[in-house]
């Protein structure tokens, strides 16, 4: 993604949040903000038709287009129908380390989530919480900018650049290009050559119309947000990263869960799948009902001239992109922001796996981070 640089020490400041999310991982994390937002409607199982080895599965995502995936499916019926007589129950999140949480507690069996919390949950649990079982979304992150203030990147520096949150996956992103450029940051406090000012998303549209900020390095439907509000693209990040293709939504499941339903496990899997095929099929159609699934959960669709711009930049995927999960968890480690985790076990792809061969499509790999039977 990047060229090589050399490894710089970490500060103690970062060193006393790591130990302090090790033993809070809702208030902080390697992920975002911990606010839940109020649950879903229950889905409502086929009636008649024999249950699988669970009464209900609870599904747990973001409102958000990089879970496009997860909003489409539960919208469209796509998984419930192939759940049968099992209930379908949702819950959505405003952060990962929330629904990491949940998961861990039971209250969410699979769930749609980035890589760094993903990371982070499983480090934390030292391999015993979750297993990554598939991918959902590749894409969908930009550097959007003033471009009265900025034109080139050299432009930058002295500059307030927003990230959601420290440590998160664009905050490593932003991180780990500033250095490749040979600039410095102090990772834990954002000051140096450029400034990396930690925003919520939610209020990073109101803080670039302010002033506070001079751009940012966020995930859709924000970058597309800015753009709206008069911002330019200066770097999409798919430029990045071989094959312009990198994780931004896996989909989890609890250990514990996969153990005792398998046969639900790959029942979802199955609609996820049909998903995709179906949202690749008639995008259009997709991004509307994506659309209504947002105003369902949140009170309010997105502009269309916002979701027109943001639905292009992300790419719905059954592959996990596992070799792009490795590089961002060494992105965070060379910031100072994660220990070197050891992420072996962290993929079981056999049920994904399984489901795409029964539909004759290509399996797919977990790039040595996973049982080695991956279609078992």
């Amino acid at each position: 993604m990047s060229s090589p640089r050399r490894r710089r020490r970490r500060p103690a400041a970062v060193l006393g949040l790591l130990l302090a999310c090790a033993t809070a991982l809702a208030s902080c994390g390697y992920g975002s903000r911990a606010d839940q937002v109020p649950a879903a409607a229950q889905a409502p199982a086929g009636a008649g038709r024999a249950k699988l080895s669970a009464d209900s599965v609870t599904l747990g995502y973001f409102p958000n287009l990089t879970h496009a995936t997860a909003l489409v499916g539960v919208r469209e019926g796509l998984i419930q129908k192939e759940l049968a007589g099992t209930a379908l129950k949702t819950t959505t999140f405003n952060a990962g380390p929330a629904e990491i949480e949940a998961l861990g507690a039971g209250a969410v069996d699979i769930g749609f989530i980035g890589p760094s919390p993903a990371v982070n949950g499983y480090a934390k649990s030292r391999g015993q919480s979750l297993r990554i079982i598939s991918g959902s979304a590749s894409g969908g992150v930009k550097l959007v900018v003033n471009p009265e203030k900025i034109k080139t990147f050299d432009d930058l520096k002295g500059k307030r650049i927003a990230t959601p949150q420290l440590g998160n996956t664009q905050d490593v992103a932003f991180l780990d290009w500033i250095a490749a450029r040979g600039w410095k940051v102090d990772a834990a406090s954002g000051r140096g050559d450029v400034s990396v000012v930690r925003t919520n998303n939610t209020v990073t549209p109101d803080a670039y119309r302010s002033g506070s900020v001079d751009g940012a390095w966020v995930p859709e439907p924000t970058a597309s947000k800015l753009v709206a509000e008069g911002a330019a693209v200066l770097l999409d990040e798919t430029d990045l990263w071989p094959d312009k293709k990198f994780v931004i939504t896996n989909i989890i499941v609890s250990q514990k869960f996969l153990k005792e339903h398998p046969d639900v496990v790959e029942a979802v899997l199955r609609g996820t799948v049909r998903t995709n095929e179906w949202i690749n099929a008639d995008p259009d159609r997709a991004k509307a009902s994506a659309n209504a699934a947002l105003k369902t959960l949140t009170g309010r669709e997105l502009e269309p001239e916002v979701v027109d711009r943001a639905w292009p930049s992300i790419l719905v995927t059954d592959d996990p992109l596992a070799a792009t999960l490795e590089t961002q968890s060494r992105h965070a480690v060379a910031a100072g922001l994660l220990e070197k985790p050891d992420l072996t076990g962290i993929y079981d792809l056999g049920p994904l796996n399984r489901v795409l061969g029964s539909l004759h499509k290509p399996t797919v790999a977990p790039a040595g981070t996973g049982p080695d039977d991956q279609g078992r």
